[in-house]
């Protein structure tokens, strides 16, 4: 068996020597974010300690658990110890060496763009514990895991070089001790009642209580006693009306790790046949890793203000955006990951705190459609997975989509479906849509001539979920959704003006249908006169029951199998180059223009054309 030397040098992961850089080298407006972070983090160490004993009787508890912060002004350092579940070698070198996050990279982009704000991004990524750099040329870690000797402690160190040493050493208690050798100009950070304000604003609601040694008339000598600089009570558990705004934020930005306050909040009490307490917060902004759906919730679980676990699901993957606290009277103390996942209670309160969360988010969108609109910008496509993912909450989840629809025509998605119901005209009995690759794909797609002529609203949808989505959505309120560009298409709410003209049209043309089909051969199903052109000559169209040719692209470019199907071409009987094409007598000049006619509907479709330069050429043939 292998035995690790005494002390070893590491090189920091790319990512961290980045952070690093960022951290020695830059202006931050709040450069005492580090205490918080350290703070949060010895809190979190004390909170997994108290875990780990419920299910370990090996581990004893301190008789008092506790964050200590100590000052030595001849040494220069400032030290955030803790009485917690402290770090084993290989822990130290994992989560002091390395950034395991995704997003790491965009992470670490935004927040070398603006010096100003990136202060408020620090922590997000679970970087906080190199804030400390911003004030330290050296930070020291003394750490024992607590069910390790007290001869297997380490002690972790680094001037933020590029590198770091492991040393192990010998240490009397379990916990963390946080060492930071301040810098020149960091005298501030040296004095007891600086700190004490800071705590007071930063890390007053942590559950533990906060110490530093008692003030004395005499600074220079301080008292060897120690005292509580922080409320040390569970915000969650004190009534509503006894908690500021000012606690709600900061307390949010500690289980969060954001430095920004949160867009809103819900804080409410459960009592009856289930009793638990919930505060749950919307953020305003998205995290980095919004779109990884693996990611782990926001909820942080107790039961019985005991903590639990981080990442508890207690609400949906659609609600990640979400974070917060739960705290249950009704679990056991000593549940598992394994046992939430199917247990009836949670199950419940999932179930009750999503519809909470759904109900605070059409609140808002009824009280303040500006708050709500930076909800949707920020959290709307995540929200419309909700469709797909939770039928018993479809309705309500569809209450709270916005789109972009032709009655605006722009790109803000801002129309609610019920705003559209309520436009509806007096025979219109769908809700009409489409889906395309973008928004002016969307706004300018051919299928919509005859919806404008007749002054019917579309909806213009062109995320990547829509199609997805859609295809859950079947109806709102009993009408039904229906796609823009399905062959079967019915207006009734409008029906189609075959005029005598439009009619004559037809007859003349009805030969050059079977020409057509026999030009493009099997590149399509069906050729057929469309009266939902007015303006273009010829668009695609997909079979009622067959996959679009937007789905039948995505499901290409995730690597899917796509099963083979040929599109329908209408083509618009009254349009000049439908005429022109009519007296063609030259076949292969049919051919061409047929086939011309065909590639220019697929790529106002959005299609790649399988051969380009053949299109090119044979346009220009007809350009000279």
């Amino acid at each position: 068996m292998s035995v690790e030397p005494a002390k070893q040098t590491y090189g920091f992961q790319t990512e961290v020597k980045q952070l690093l850089n960022l951290m020695i080298h830059s202006l931050y407006s709040k450069k005492e974010i580090f205490l918080r972070e350290l703070i949060s983090n010895a809190s979190d160490a004390e909170d997994k300690l108290r875990f780990a004993a419920l299910s370990d009787s090996s581990l004893k508890l301190p008789a008092e658990m506790a964050i200590y912060i100590d000052i030595d002004k001849a040494a220069r350092t400032l030290t955030v110890h803790d009485t917690g579940i402290g770090m084993s070698r290989e822990e130290a070198i994992e989560h002091l060496g390395t950034i395991a996050k995704s997003g790491t990279k965009e992470f670490l982009a935004a927040l070398s763009q603006d010096q100003a704000k990136n202060s408020n991004m620090i922590g997000q990524f679970g970087v906080g514990f190199y804030s400390a750099f911003m004030v330290a040329d050296k930070v020291t870690v003394k750490t024992r895991k607590a069910n390790l000797p007290a001869d297997q402690a380490i002690c972790w160190e680094s001037t933020g070089d590029g590198q770091y040493t492991v040393e192990t050493i010998t240490k009397e208690r379990p916990g963390t001790e946080v060492i930071l050798h301040l810098k020149a100009d960091e005298d501030s950070f040296l004095d007891a009642w600086h700190l004490r304000s800071l705590v007071h604003q930063y890390s007053d609601h942590i559950a533990f209580p906060v110490m530093m040694k008692k003030a004395s008339d005499d600074d220079a000598a301080p008292s060897e006693e120690y005292e509580t600089v922080n409320s040390a009570t569970a915000l969650w558990a004190k009534p509503k009306n006894d908690i500021t705004d000012s606690e709600y934020n900061e307390f949010y930005k500690h289980i969060s790790h954001d430095f920004q306050d949160p867009l809103t909040w819900t804080h409410y009490k459960v009592e009856g046949n289930l009793e638990y307490t919930a505060l749950f917060y919307i953020p305003a902004h998205p995290g980095f890793d919004l779109w990884e759906r693996e990611r782990k919730s926001g909820i942080k679980l107790y039961i019985q203000r005991v903590f639990i676990m981080d990442n508890a699901e207690v609400l949906p993957a659609y609600l990640r955006f979400v974070k917060g606290v739960l705290d249950s009277n009704d679990l056991p103390l000593n549940v598992s990951r394994e046992i939430l996942q199917n247990n009836a209670t949670l199950e419940k309160i999932r179930s009750a705190s999503t519809k909470k969360i759904l109900n605070l988010l059409e609140k808002i969108a009824g009280d303040d459609k500006d708050q709500y609109t930076k909800v949707w910008t920020n959290f709307g496509q995540v929200l419309k997975e909700g469709v797909v993912e939770d039928a018993n909450n479809k309705g309500e989840i569809a209450k709270l989509l916005r789109f972009a629809s032709t009655h605006k025509d722009t790109a803000e998605q801002s129309e609610s479906i019920e705003a559209y119901v309520s436009r509806m005209q007096a025979d219109q009995k769908s809700i009409y849509y489409i889906i395309a690759d973008s928004f002016a794909a969307a706004k300018n797609s051919p299928h919509l001539e005859i919806f404008r002529k007749k002054g019917i609203e579309v909806l213009l949808l062109s995320d990547k979920v829509d199609e997805w989505v859609m295809s859950h959505l079947q109806e709102f309120e009993g009408k039904l959704f229906v796609s823009a560009n399905k062959a079967d298409l019915s207006l009734s709410d409008a029906e189609k003006e075959a005029d005598a003209e439009t009619e004559v049209a037809e007859k003349e043309l009805q030969p050059i249908l079977e020409q057509m089909k026999k030009a493009l051969g099997d590149k399509v199903k069906e050729i057929k006169f469309s009266h939902r052109l007015t303006d273009s000559p010829a668009c695609i169209v997909s079979d009622s029951f067959g996959m679009s040719l937007h789905l039948q692209r995505m499901m290409a470019a995730a690597g899917q199998s796509v099963p083979a199907s040929a599109p329908i071409l209408e083509i618009n009987p009254n349009h000049s180059l439908v005429k022109r094409l009519s007296t063609e007598q030259d076949e292969a000049k049919f051919t061409d223009w047929s086939i011309l006619l065909f590639e220019q509907a697929l790529l106002a479709e959005g299609t790649q054309l399988e051969d380009p330069a053949a299109f090119v050429k044979r346009m220009n043939r007809y350009l000279i």
